[in-house]
Order: C-alpha cells, then sequence, then structure tokens
C-alpha cells in the first residue's frame, strides 16, 4: 500500500536517478546506503497548522529522494490544504477518518520505516504525550513502534507553555525526535520561537532517523572547501572547490554517529548541524588546525582542495597595475605527509582530483603518503568535480578498487563511510 517503485523525477532537468544511484558495478554497495530515504516508507501526519501549506514541497522532495510517502490528515488540517493537493503530490491515498479504512491504524503503520508529523500542533503533541487516541492519526502514533519525527509549529505562547514543555520532555525521553521549531516571524504576526523547521532540516532529521549509527565510536575530522594564499591584501589565488563533497561526508558522518569536526576553507555552504566547525583561509591555517584536532581524531578525511602553491612573497600593501607582474610561487605545505609522520596518526582517507583518468596517479599518491584509502575523481568529466551536486569516484584502497558511477555527493559520502565503517570494523 505504501511503497512507490517508480524513480522517475517530476519537474526540471537533472541527472536521472539511474545516473544518481546505479550500483551495478559495485554489487557489494547494492544493499543501499545508510541515511538515505530512498525506498523508505514515510507516515507523515499532517495537523492543522498553518504551515500545512509547506508539506507539499516536503513530499515532493521526499519521493524525489526515492521515498513513498502517505499522508494522514486531521479534520483540522483540512483547513489549510487540502486533501487532493497531497494526494496528488504523494501519488498515494490520503487518509483522514477513524472508521473510514478499517484497521488503518494497524495496516499503515505496519508498512511504514518511520512516521513524521509536520506541522506538529501543540493539539497532537498533548495527545500523544498523554496516550489520547481519538482519530487516525493520534491512533496511529500509539500503535507504531518505530521512530517517530515531529516538527512543532504554533504560537511562541503555545510552544513556552510549561505544560507543552513537559509533554515534549516526555516524548523525547521516550525517543520521539524533534525538529525545531525556529524562533523567527510567525503566521499571527508576532515574533518567537515556533516556526516550523526549514523542509530541508526536517529532511536531514528523517535522515538521521533512517541512519545505523555505525560510527558511534569514530571521531572524524573532515577538510573541505579550497584554500587562499595572498599575493597582497585584496588577490589571492585559489581554486574551484566549493565544499560540497566535504560538507555532505560532514553531514553523513553525523547521521551515522560520529563525533564530527569540520575544518573549511571559504564556502558559501551553510554549516552543518551538530559538527564542530572550524573556519580557515590558507593552507597554513588549514595544517594548524588539523594538528590541533589530530589528539582526538581517529579518523582524518582530506576532502579539501588544499592549494598546491602560494607566492614566495606576500605584498603588505595592494600591488599596483603597471606593466607585466612576474609570480613566483613556492610549495605549500602537504598536509596529509605531515600527518602521516606522526607516531599515533588517525585512518587517513586522501582525495585526488585529476584531469583525466589518471587511477594510476591516485594509487601512487596512496602509497606515497602512506593514507588508508583515496577517493580518486576526473574533474573534467561532465557531472563530476567542482561545483556541481554529483560525482563519479573511484574508490581505492591498497588491495581493492570501487568504481562508482555517476550519482550524488550525499550518496557518495554515505559510499565512503560505509566503506570507512567495514574496514574500521575489520581493523577492529
Amino acid at each position: 500500500m505504501l511503497r512507490n517503485k517508480s524513480r522517475t523525477f517530476q519537474r526540471g532537468i537533472r541527472p536521472s536517478r539511474k545516473d544518481l544511484f546505479n550500483v551495478h558495478s559495485s554489487p557489494q554497495l547494492a544493499a543501499g546506503y545508510s541515511g538515505k530515504v530512498r525506498d523508505k516508507s514515510i507516515l507523515l501526519g499532517v495537523t492543522g497548522g498553518v504551515a500545512a501549506y509547506k508539506i507539499v514541497d516536503l513530499i515532493r522532495r521526499l519521493k524525489d529522494e526515492g521515498a513513498s510517502v502517505t499522508v494522514i490528515m486531521t479534520e483540522a488540517s483540512k483547513n489549510f490544504i487540502t486533501p487532493l493537493s497531497l494526494e496528488v503530490a504523494s501519488h498515494n491515498k490520503v487518509y483522514s477518518g477513524l472508521f473510514d479504512t478499517p484497521m488503518a491504524h494497524i495496516t499503515l503503520t505496519a508498512e511504514a520505516d518511520i512516521m513524521v508529523i509536520a506541522p506538529a500542533t501543540a493539539n497532537i503533541i498533548s495527545k500523544f504525550a498523554r496516550g489520547i487516541a481519538d482519530d487516525l492519526l493520534s491512533t496511529c502514533l500509539l500503535s507504531f513502534n518505530k521512530k517517530v519525527v515531529i516538527a512543532p509549529a504554533m504560537n511562541w505562547r503555545m510552544y513556552e507553555n510549561p505544560i507543552l514543555q513537559e509533554n515534549l520532555r516526555h516524548l523525547i525521553s521516550r525517543g520521539v525526535i524533534q525538529v525545531g521549531p525556529e524562533k523567527g516571524s510567525l503566521a499571527c504576526g508576532e515574533e518567537g520561537m515556533g516556526r516550523m523547521s526549514e523542509i530541508s532540516e526536517i529532511i536531514e532529521v528523517i535522515r538521521s532517523a533512517l541512519s545505523k549509527k555505525d560510527l558511534v565510536k569514530e571521531k572524524i575530522l573532515v577538510t573541505a572547501g579550497p584554500t587562499r594564499e595572498y599575493l597582497d591584501p585584496v588577490r589571492f589565488i585559489s581554486n574551484r572547490s566549493s565544499g560540497k563533497m566535504g560538507y555532505a561526508i560532514a553531514r553523513a558522518a553525523i547521521r551515522r554517529g560520529a563525533e564530527v569536526t569540520l575544518i573549511s576553507g571559504p564556502s558559501l555552504l551553510s554549516q552543518p548541524e551538530g559538527v564542530k566547525f572550524v573556519s580557515v583561509e590558507t593552507t597554513v591555517d588549514m595544517l594548524n588546525a588539523v594538528n590541533r584536532e589530530l589528539p582526538s581524531t581517529t579518523v582524518l578525511i582530506m576532502s579539501a582542495a588544499v592549494s598546491d602553491f602560494t607566492p614566495a612573497k606576500r605584498a603588505r600593501e595592494k600591488i599596483e597595475k603597471s606593466g607585466d607582474l612576474l609570480l613566483r610561487l613556492s610549495r605549500t605545505p602537504d598536509i596529509i605527509s605531515e600527518v602521516r609522520k606522526k607516531k599515533d596518526r588517525p585512518f587517513i582517507i586522501g582525495f585526488a582530483a585529476e584531469t583525466g583518468n589518471k587511477v594510476r596517479r591516485a594509487k601512487e599518491k596512496l602509497k606515497e603518503k602512506n593514507m588508508d584509502m583515496i577517493i580518486f575523481n576526473d574533474v573534467t568529466e561532465a557531472g563530476s568535480g567542482f561545483d556541481v551536486d554529483t560525482n563519479r569516484v573511484v574508490i581505492i584502497e591498497r588491495e581493492k578498487e570501487i568504481r562508482l558511477p555517476l550519482m550524488s555527493k550525499d550518496y557518495v559520502a554515505e559510499a565512503i563511510l560505509d566503506r570507512l565503517s567495514e574496514l574500521r570494523r575489520i581493523d577492529g
């Protein structure tokens, strides 16, 4: 009833789902990736809050990731959005009345992998906390025995009411996962805590709830983004790295239970929730930050595109434009080479962004720098490398390599962490 096997993107021009998640060239990864909603059945409860209008977007994005979504609406929610809108978005029947479909509170919950309540009003939160079951949604909540995510949305006075706060604490103590709310402008025109979390944040919490927690013992240090090497106070040399790959790895590691530090060069990306975040600019800055974090690090993932060269001399003032400029460059420190010299070095994963199919060169780097794993990608290939959301990589280990097809960087991150988890279990 819940599972929708469609794999077609409905909007825009983007890589096909076959491209984003094609594991035929890697059978050992065919079972799927931790923390992804692909092939998961999500039972989504919609209650009577103004934020209900956002739920069409939540459904669409969950379906874009391959989930099947079935909606239960309360009667109050129909004042804000129609059942037809949610049925069209989900491609599934929308349920509402307790007696409309016999045993729906049993069949729906038996088939679902997770329940999500968004928006979650004060009413449904309080009923759930006190075990009240007087409609289909509250009855389903009591019969569901897996993870539940709630996204509260209400006026700030209601949210801060001590009784509601007590109910929330009770639910959380029972394993319910709360996302938000946020402080901001509310539908009533007031400002305060009670605005439903952004859809992207709700989806991230769903991913985390569905993740296996296989990295709980790991303290992972991730580097991301470019570094800048300054010619003068206003000019620098750098590269095209956006930081997307490293940020994806940091988010995936957090979902899987690791303690994560993210050292990032300049990037326009939002700081992932739950990480210790360190902002740097130059290669020396990044090296110093890595050295500070190493004593407590078990795994180092060097996904940053570190500048290989720096101006031999940095001008203290802006260099005036007058004729040609002869620029002399010096080598920057090699961070991995510095780390591998240490006595109690962590497990090291490096990246080799090459122009052309230079897998052999990546293998040489793996050996020369005494790394445990290196991730190769050809940045000249369409859909791979900088500034895009997809990547095609080869995971290279000392005794084997795994060639992955074009897939989203989120999936690449999960694939890398799957291999890391397996190798750490073997070593342990």
